[in-house]
């Protein structure tokens, strides 16, 4: 069997130590010679590491573990890159979603101006990765990006390194779909959907189970429960939280008004803003939730190990978001042209739409990258909903790669989350401050 060189950018992420038990768990499908962790933090990175050495030696004691800092080192002759860097960590994170809730819009890291500022940081970062990974990796390497905001950073990528061999994804609507089975009492790996839409801003159209779509089913327990199971904590620990349990429930209202498909729950920022809003605190967003639960919990095991030698591993679990991005890894290695939901360009795969978007849409993954499937046309609703937010996230790449401030007004003014150019304007000028020495500088 082969054996492949991996390294993960971004390797101080509290994500870490479950990809890399999910890597290791599928060692007979996925054999690593070499596990490599790249950060520009090498201090929170190698606390990190401490955990996830312990994951190696629990789980593949062959696999070589290297950390560092050195772009050379972390990429020479690799296979693989899974990205996950998030620039200005969960710091900024609450940046991007508490000055939104000052002025009474949407407050979330990927939607609405959260993304858009996130997104303003993160572009020219993914280039500078992209250039070091083709200046020492492999020839035939791949890069599984999945850093948010995943359709902002893919446009970005679009224009400025259109021939990179990165294939964008996010495992958001495999995360619905671990629900959608659960709901079903099926497994997760039986379900064929058929979807469209843009990164956190799309619908399913068919959920096909041996051959029987089971749409209708969902969408009747989606109108009474949202996509809830009985107990999330059994489903998937991550999404058990408070915040994730209002996302799933809030599908209800959102299938009670617009009934055809099934919303990805990122929708809900979009369609039910005023409630969301209203039910968020300004003082403890998600970011908080984050840092004082999943970050506060890894670095306490790592001072745990350090004093006693001993780390609990069952508790860092492997949900979908670490077996999603291993699952589309071993398709790419082995041609095995697998269908994943993943964010491609569309050139004509949803026919009215316009060919340059970077669309979420059903692909056979293979080793020369993704075969997307043809969706056809989409009605009115949606597809003017999408470019709306389409145009929104283009314009603000404009404005990063432009350096315009009129452009990123513009982004801002034209999501649907802000209600006025008034709004939008005071969002921007707080943004800026917040983000210097992240963003380029506007003018």
């Amino acid at each position: 069997m082969k054996q492949f060189i991996l390294t993960i950018a971004g390797g101080g992420s509290t994500y870490t130590p479950g990809i890399v038990k999910s890597l290791l768990m599928n060692k007979d499908r996925f054999k690593l010679k070499e596990l490599r962790l790249y950060d520009i933090d090498g201090e929170r990175q190698e606390k990190v590491a401490l955990i996830a050495a312990k994951v190696i030696e629990e789980y593949d004691k062959e696999v070589k573990l290297i950390t560092t800092t050195d772009p050379e080192e972390a990429f020479k002759e690799a296979d693989f890159i899974f990205s996950q860097m998030r620039v200005g960590k969960y710091k900024m994170r609450e940046q991007d979603e508490k000055i939104p809730l000052k002025y009474g819009v949407v407050g979330q890291e990927t939607c609405g101006p959260g993304g858009l500022a996130y997104g303003m940081r993160t572009i020219f970062p993914m280039i500078e990765l992209i250039d070091l990974v083709e200046k020492y990796a492999s020839k035939d390497h791949w890069i599984v990006n999945y850093s948010n905001p995943a359709s902002i950073v893919a446009e970005g990528i679009r224009r400025l390194r259109p021939k990179a061999r990165v294939l964008n994804i996010c495992d958001m609507p495999v995360g619905v779909m671990r629900n959608m089975a659960a709901i079903l009492k099926v497994d997760r790996n039986s379900l064929v959907v058929d979807y469209f839409g843009l990164n956190h801003f799309g619908w399913f159209t068919r959920v096909m189970v041996d051959g029987v779509d089971r749409l209708p089913e969902l969408r009747s327990h989606g109108e009474k429960h949202g996509l809830l199971v009985e107990d999330m904590s059994k489903v998937d620990a991550q999404h058990s939280d408070p915040s994730w349990i209002k996302n799933y429930k809030n599908i209800k209202y959102m299938l009670s008004f617009f009934p055809d498909y099934i919303p990805n729950p990122y929708l809900q920022y979009y369609l039910l803003g005023d409630k969301v809003v209203s039910e968020m605190d300004k003082n403890r967003t998600r970011a908080n939730e984050v840092m004082e639960g999943r970050e506060k919990k890894l670095f306490d095991a790592v001072e745990e190990y350090k004093a006693t030698g001993r780390v609990d591993l069952s508790s860092f679990y492997v949900g979908v978001h670490g077996q999603f991005i291993v699952d589309v890894a071993i398709s790419l290695a082995y041609n095995l042209r697998k269908r994943f939901l993943v964010i491609v360009e569309n050139k004509g795969a949803i026919s009215n739409f316009p060919s340059d978007a970077m669309v979420e849409v059903p692909a056979y993954i293979t080793s020369d990258g993704p075969e997307v499937v043809r969706i056809g046309e989409i009605p009115t609703f949606y597809r003017g909903m999408m470019e709306q937010q389409l145009a929104s996230e283009k314009l603000m790449v404009d404005a990063c790669l432009e350096g315009s401030y009129n452009k990123a007004l513009m982004a801002l003014t034209m999501n649907k989350t802000v209600p006025s150019a008034f709004t939008a304007k005071k969002l921007l000028d707080d943004f800026i401050l917040a983000n210097k020495g992240y963003w380029p500088e506007l003018k």
